[in-house]
């Protein structure tokens, strides 16, 4: 999936349908003057995560996560074993309360 991330404080497309047991590779695209980043978590996850990055400012190395600069590409490959529906978003401060966010819907095999 080609995931851009706008300063406009979207990701297009917000919304991504994949099957369980399905592995995805997110290839993300910044085309902004901003860094911006994309978690994958729950919504009570990225929640937390927010507000520590709120009052941090730290940046996310997991493999759930790919810090992006300023018209740079990144990466994620991930597989999902769980049915059910995800969350993105760019946790940089302020960028996930503006909402910088998206659904990943996980289907039952």
């Amino acid at each position: 999936f080609e995931i851009r991330m706008l300063d406009e404080m979207r990701f297009i497309p917000d919304r991504i349908d994949v099957r369980q047991g399905d592995t995805v590779r997110l290839l993300l695209t910044n085309t902004g003057q901003l860094p911006h980043e994309l978690v994958i978590g729950t919504r009570k996850d990225l929640d937390r995560h927010a507000a520590t990055m709120m009052s941090s400012g730290m940046v996310h190395d997991e493999p759930s996560a790919a810090h992006v600069p300023p018209g740079k590409t990144g990466e994620i490959v991930w597989k999902f074993n769980r049915a059910g529906r995800f969350d993105f978003a760019c946790l940089i401060a302020g960028h996930y309360q503006a909402g910088m966010t998206g659904t990943i819907n996980v289907s039952s095999k």
